[in-house]
């Protein structure tokens, strides 16, 4: 439901700023300068803008709630929640022999920060420093991307995770994709 809200606000956004920048400009271009209308906007003009700002205030309220409501209970997932399943980035476990490869397992996330932090990071990189905002971002999507792996390889039964790799790439603007991957293996039992 809230996705379909989203997607009229979506529209009521285009359909404002497309009729403001195509309509409207021109428009205003060449009617302001006749005395007769006096200052006075038209109704459709009014419209547009109402359109415009509205559908930015549904899809900023429609994200938010989204965020409320689906956001993980309590703390960033943790690493540790996964016991049982190794993890290195070598292709072999110390001391333990691996009988099996079940297949590439991967943990994906796009992460971002609040528009609060990123002016801070901003004056950061002014001054000069660590831009701790991004580094902690970094270090929240690291820590979904392995636990999402992680639960993969799970589901295929390993006991480890070999050759374990990052991938970042930016979105946009301060947006990151991390791409945690690795091979899931079954491991010999102890003493064998």
């Amino acid at each position: 439901m809230l996705k379909g809200i989203r997607c009229l606000g979506s529209l009521a956004f285009v359909l404002g700023f497309f009729g403001l920048i195509f309509v409207a400009m021109p428009w205003l271009v060449t009617e302001l300068n006749d005395p007769t209308i006096g200052g006075r906007l038209p109704l459709w003009i009014k419209a547009a803008v109402y359109l415009l700002l509205g559908g930015i205030v549904v899809v900023l309220v429609t994200v938010a709630i989204e965020q409320r409501l689906y956001a993980p209970k309590g703390a960033e997932p943790d690493v540790g929640d996964m016991p049982g399943i190794m993890m290195g980035n070598t292709d072999r476990v110390p001391g333990r022999e691996v009988t099996e490869a079940l297949g590439l397992v991967k943990g994906h996330t796009i992460y971002a920060i609040w528009l609060g932090k990123d002016i801070s990071a901003l004056v950061r990189l002014i001054l000069g420093g660590e831009l701790t905002e991004y580094t902690e971002m970094m270090g929240k999507a690291r820590s979904i991307a392995l636990q999402r792996m992680l639960e993969q390889a799970a589901e295929l039964g390993a006991d480890a995770v070999v050759n374990v790799r990052f991938m970042t790439t930016s979105v946009v603007g301060t947006a990151a994709e991390l791409l945690a991957y690795g091979t899931a293996v079954k491991l010999a039992p102890l003493g064998e």
